[in-house]
């Protein structure tokens, strides 16, 4: 038996009913992603421009504490990278930045988690069921070579009726692998526009405190109270009277 009659001889023995079970635990993991990841961003949902103006208000107030209060109370992504850069403040905006940078880094994670499952699946499960569709064929085809030559070209010349029966079984699992595809693909495409837009978010409110903080560093905006004392100034301190002389 050489290679090719083993594999033909395997198909036909498993069928394809397999790869419709596979597709449909496939499919159950699927949804239950998809449903994980709806609840997920659903609970991340605030108004974010309501919220960078409550930001910039508590700034221009050079009140920290306030907006750090603020921040933490918003359940959103965008808030909990500021809240990063807000707890690093004291330090200078370049360290409120690398706080942020790896704050949002984390959340970028959180945001695509399992979305990567989505996206594999959607990509092959047309493949798996085209699979299943090929070894139906193959069973259909080696039914049709087990009649004598008189009986498969018998009425009309049509193949026996079990093998276009089995050939249209055979077609049902490559539509089941797209069945499968097309509602993965669609949710993994939902879900990764909604993580850019949180990501393009917190990059603006990021820079809402940057934009502050730098203000700060560079001595054109009132230093805060907590920053008082840590913050050092870019100016040149002014000559005393020693220097004068």
């Amino acid at each position: 038996m050489n290679l090719v009659e083993w594999l033909q001889r395997l198909m036909t023995n498993f069928g394809a009913g397999w790869v419709l079970w596979l597709l449909m635990v496939l499919s159950i993991i699927s949804v239950a992603i998809m449903l994980e990841r709806g609840w997920f961003y659903w609970s991340l949902r605030d108004d974010i421009a309501r919220l960078a103006s409550d930001l910039r208000e508590r700034l221009r107030d050079n009140d920290l504490e306030a907006a750090k209060k603020r921040m933490e109370a918003s359940p959103s992504a965008e808030a909990a990278v500021v809240v990063a850069g807000l707890l690093e403040a004291d330090r200078g905006a370049k360290s409120a930045e690398e706080a942020m940078q790896g704050a949002a880094a984390l959340q970028r994670m959180k945001l695509e988690r399992r979305l990567a499952y989505l996206g594999t699946l959607g990509n092959n499960a047309p493949f798996i069921g085209l699979f299943g569709t090929v070894i139906g064929v193959v069973q259909a085809f080696e039914a049709l070579g087990q009649k004598e030559v008189a009986a498969a070209m018998s009425s009309s010349a049509m193949a026996p009726q079990e093998v276009m029966a089995g050939i249209a079984e055979a077609l049902v699992a490559t539509a089941v692998g797209l069945l499968v595809a097309i509602p993965a693909v669609a949710m993994f495409n939902v879900f990764q526009r909604r993580a850019r837009a949180i990501l393009a978010n917190t990059e603006a409110l990021s820079r809402v405190l940057l934009a502050h903080l730098v203000a700060v560093d560079y001595g054109t905006a009132p230093v805060p109270a907590p920053l008082r004392g840590n913050v050092r100034s870019s100016r040149p301190a002014p000559p005393n009277d020693d220097d004068r002389e």
